[in-house]
């Protein structure tokens, strides 16, 4: 098939969704992509900018078989501008994240008309694909009783519309290689999530404390992308944790960034908010032992429902326990020389099923079924 992808916000997990599905996909692709800059400006006017472009593929004999957008497109309002032939070309929208449930500082600060372009969005497209179950559960719980504090003409039927044709479409992982012998050395510790509020950092370097203040030696790793307004915290870590601080920063490459990874004994979330978690699947899959809080998407992930023993790698979401776990694997690091038990390596062939070869071709089916819907 001919697809056509639409993405206004080219950068970070966008990119490295389609760059991945379309390197290993065997459908035949064109992607209109727009740079991974303002991405408020870039919610309003993409429609407009990809209509006009979409035309012209049409007009020079380039109409596609499936039209595969993110979240980031107002996609009624592109397949109003489109014109009637593009608008009857099957079309898939990809939830990354929506405008209503992702976390703001304050909530006077979102822009609940977002919150309506994702909704209209979803009702304009032949199917709609969410990366996790508990994202698709808890953006259409929120927008149901959003709506229904509409003074009138609430379109409370729409969601069960979208539930109707819905999918969970997982995103996919580069394949990493095998580890090499481990180094000797204390506990290696892993943060590899966004330098923002969500995520929690104060929970984080709160267990570092405790740990450190009991004499337990380990080193750490901070990456993840930083932006102008990073919590405080930070500035606090980088000076208290001097001596414990091996990588600190957005590492300056890929490589740099799956060296973090593979070198890493344990990675370690306090997400307060998480719709699929793409760095811990690559953390594990490079061989890192997780320490997740019991909540998001993480046991779905780990599909801890499905496989009750994978409890092991989660937490009660305090500091203090996952304080405590963390200087019990201090103490295993230095009896053991590693983390993991008997039994135990079978995660990392759990997240062998996010690795694209393996995820494309399924992607690629999806993709066939969506169309004739």
């Amino acid at each position: 098939m001919n697809i056509l992808a639409l993405e206004p916000y080219y950068g970070g997990s966008h990119k490295a969704f389609l760059d991945g599905w379309t390197k290993s996909s065997r459908h035949d692709w064109t992607l209109l992509t727009l740079p991974a800059y303002k991405w408020k400006w870039r919610m309003r006017h993409s429609a407009a900018t990809f209509a006009e472009q979409t035309k012209e593929l049409i007009a020079n004999n380039k109409k596609p078989d499936v039209i595969f957008c993110s979240d980031m497109l107002n996609l009624a309002e592109f397949l109003g501008l489109a014109g009637p032939e593009t608008a009857a070309i099957p079309s898939v929208v990809y939830f990354h994240e929506n405008q209503l449930t992702y976390p703001v500082q304050c909530e006077d600060e979102r822009d609940y008309q977002f919150a309506m372009t994702n909704l209209t969005t979803a009702v304009a497209a032949g199917c709609a694909w969410f990366n996790t179950a508990f994202h698709r559960d808890s953006f259409l719980d929120a927008m149901s009783a959003f709506l229904k504090k509409m003074p009138d003409y609430q379109p409370v039927e729409t969601i069960e519309q979208i539930k109707n044709k819905s999918l969970i479409a997982q995103p996919g992982i580069e394949d990493f290689p095998a580890r090499t012998d481990r180094k000797p050395g204390p506990l290696r510790i892993l943060y590899c999530a966004r330098w923002e509020h969500d995520k929690n950092p104060e929970d984080f370097f709160e267990a570092l404390k405790f740990v450190k203040e009991k004499n337990v030696k380990f080193t750490v790793d901070v990456i993840g992308e930083q932006f102008r307004d990073s919590p405080r915290v930070f500035d606090w870590a980088k000076d208290f944790f001097k001596d414990n601080i091996n990588r600190w920063g957005y590492q300056e490459n890929y490589q740099a960034y799956k060296n973090a990874l593979l070198e890493a004994d344990v990675v370690v979330s306090t997400a307060n908010h998480e719709f699929f978690g793409i760095s811990i699947v690559e953390a594990i899959a490079a061989g890192a032992y997780p320490v997740l809080p019991q909540r998001l998407a993480y046991p779905e992930i780990l599909k801890l429902n499905e496989q009750p023993e994978n409890k092991v790698f989660f937490y009660n979401g305090t500091v203090k326990q996952l304080a405590e776990k963390l200087r019990k694997f201090a103490d295993r690091v230095n009896e053991k020389g590693g983390l993991w038990k008997t039994g135990e390596q079978k995660l990392s062939r759990l997240v062998d099923q996010f690795k694209w070869p393996v995820l494309a071709k399924q992607l690629d089916d999806n993709l066939e079924q969506s169309a004739m819907v």
